[in-house]
């Protein structure tokens, strides 16, 4: 007989992902701090390896079949699963980073995206910052529903009404075909997170549920294509895309951004909400 593990983490559970989280922040913010103009992706790749790997931990993605790097970079029209090479970095490029590590068993997941400065390109920097930001944002309101969602649907249908009211004239797309997840012994767990309004209203949102929520908007069409890698996910258009990604955790006395060195205090205050450490 087959037996279905719970989406519902125990508090223990739940405090043993905390490191993984935060080993998996370190290392996004060691390719951060690289990213410039004239800097490889794979330069970066080998910075946030060497923060997993320094902090005893190890790179989910390369335990992912066919995936030899501890990240993966995706610039401007590629939105997600860039692999990461002897591409070099430009001024005006918008780059999303994202990376996970594994700590005694338990998983974390995160990213984030930057523009590379560039003064002489002040409406392109313009464009792909306002994306960042509103993706950004987006992931924080879908945060801080899930404080209070009663199911994982409330959770995207923030999401997308965030983006809506913040977008440019002519509005973002919204990928349809890659969604958060939940995490823990393995990074890809049940249930799917949209980043959209669907009808099905999905799991209960209570104490327990620990999810990635991870919205990727682009400022064209949402349709994409694989490219010849069979990993690099590019919007068809060519219009460049943004990803933002947190592990989050909601237990009995609140909230806990786990791949936030604040807990997510930060991103949250905006909408009235304190996180709570895992007791």
């Amino acid at each position: 007989m087959a037996f279905r593990r719970s989406i519902y983490k125990t508090p223990a559970q739940m405090r043993a992902m905390v490191e993984p989280g935060l080993i998996t922040a370190a290392a996004l913010e060691a390719a951060r701090s690289l990213a410039a103009p004239g800097v490889t992706t794979l330069e970066l790749d080998a910075a946030a390896s060497a923060v997993i790997t320094g902090r005893g931990a190890k790179s989910n993605f390369q335990m992912v079949r066919g995936y030899r790097h501890s990240i993966c970079t995706s610039v401007n029209e590629q939105v997600v699963h860039g692999i990461p090479g002897d591409r070099v970095l430009e001024a005006g490029d918008i780059l999303s980073v994202d990376a996970g590590a594994e700590f005694k068993g338990w998983n974390g997941d995160s990213a984030f995206s930057i523009v590379i400065p560039d003064p002489t390109r002040p409406e392109v920097v313009a464009e792909r910052q306002l994306l960042s930001d509103v993706t950004q944002g987006s992931l924080w309101a879908g945060i801080a529903a899930m404080a209070s969602a009663g199911y994982i649907a409330d959770i995207g249908a923030a999401i997308q009404d965030y983006i809506e009211a913040n977008a440019p004239e002519g509005g973002y797309g919204i990928l349809r075909d890659y969604v958060g997840h939940g995490i823990g012994r393995k990074m890809h767990e049940s249930p799917s997170v949209f980043n959209y309004r669907v009808s099905d209203p999905g799991a209960e949102v209570r104490p327990g549920l620990v999810l990635a929520i991870e919205p990727m908007v682009v400022i064209g069409d949402q349709e994409t294509l694989i490219e010849d890698d069979d990993w690099t996910v590019s919007t068809v258009d060519g219009t460049a895309g943004a990803h933002w990604e947190h592990s989050i955790a909601l237990h009995d006395d609140g909230i806990w951004v786990l791949t936030a060195p604040d807990g997510g205090a930060a991103g949250l205050a905006p909408f009235g909400i304190t996180p709570q450490p895992i007791a």
